[in-house]
């Protein structure tokens, strides 16, 4: 497993000695929507994500009113912030994550707060693998995971969300994209990263909210390297940007802003072919 995933592997094992998902919640809630403290509830976590889902589907296009019928494969659920709002519109969810424990409080989230009767869970053991057959889902959904993962895991999460999404479905991804900050944050993170390979200092300084978000901002990709890799799989390609930069500018490609998305990312919403 590469280092990079130090910090994930540390709030695992937080995940595990906690003694609920609210305990989680209190003390590594920043690590899922960069929000924590004493009183923080589950169930106050759990309502930003119903915000989200709502407010993403319905800017992407994809709230069809069809919803009901389908699979939406998450990818990077951590402890179901999103899915048990995902449990309550889709007919079935797999929720898909690196860490084992991660997996455990996302199925007790979406028991408190969606319909666990829909929830099947997936661990992604390698990082970069979806361990389900070819287009099994009618979207595939990934936010704020992509960035987190070595570059070559990230395209290869890409690739398999296409694998996994059914011709005619389609892929809502969310990715991390240059700004001019990462002239400090590039270099400060891969210092960090560099400190995660010291086996006794490393998962030490992932405990720590500011260095671990240094460190775990593991790539940059543009629209461009990721369309190189799928664009040959997918129709009807739209880029969505925060209005405050300037559009991509790629061939084949429509140009969307929303306003809800953050300056440093962007989304690929697109056809499976």
């Amino acid at each position: 497993m590469r280092r990079i995933y130090v910090p994930w592997r540390t709030a695992g094992t937080t995940t595990e000695l906690k003694r609920s998902a609210d305990e989680v919640v209190r003390a590594s809630g920043w690590v899922f929507n960069n929000r924590t403290g004493r009183n923080l509830s589950l169930a106050e976590f759990v309502e930003t994500g119903d915000h989200e889902t709502l407010a993403y589907l319905t800017a992407f296009g994809l709230d069809d009113g069809r919803l009901a019928g389908r699979t939406l494969v998450e990818i990077g659920s951590g402890i179901g912030r999103m899915t048990a709002s995902f449990t309550r519109i889709f007919a079935r969810v797999v929720a898909c994550d690196l860490d084992g424990a991660f997996l455990e409080r996302c199925r007790e989230t979406v028991a408190q707060f969606g319909r666990p009767d829909r929830l099947q869970t997936s661990r992604v053991a390698d990082g970069r693998t979806i361990a389900l057959a070819d287009g099994v889902a009618d979207l595939a959904f990934s936010y704020i995971t992509l960035q987190h993962c070595h570059r070559d895991d990230a395209l290869a999460l890409t690739e398999e969300a296409v694998r996994v999404t059914r011709s005619g479905g389609h892929v809502a991804l969310n990715y991390r994209t240059w700004t001019a900050a990462d002239m400090v944050l590039w270099p400060a993170g891969t210092l960090v990263r560099a400190l995660w390979r010291m086996p006794k200092l490393g998962p030490r300084i992932a405990r720590h909210r500011s260095m671990a978000r240094l460190g775990w901002q593991a790539n940059r990709l543009s629209p461009l390297e990721v369309l190189t890799k799928v664009g040959a799989q997918l129709t009807e390609v739209q880029i969505f940007r925060s209005p405050h930069r300037h559009n991509f500018g790629v061939a084949g490609t429509t140009d969307q802003s929303f306003e809800g998305v953050n300056r440093s990312h962007w989304w690929l919403v697109a056809t499976v072919r």
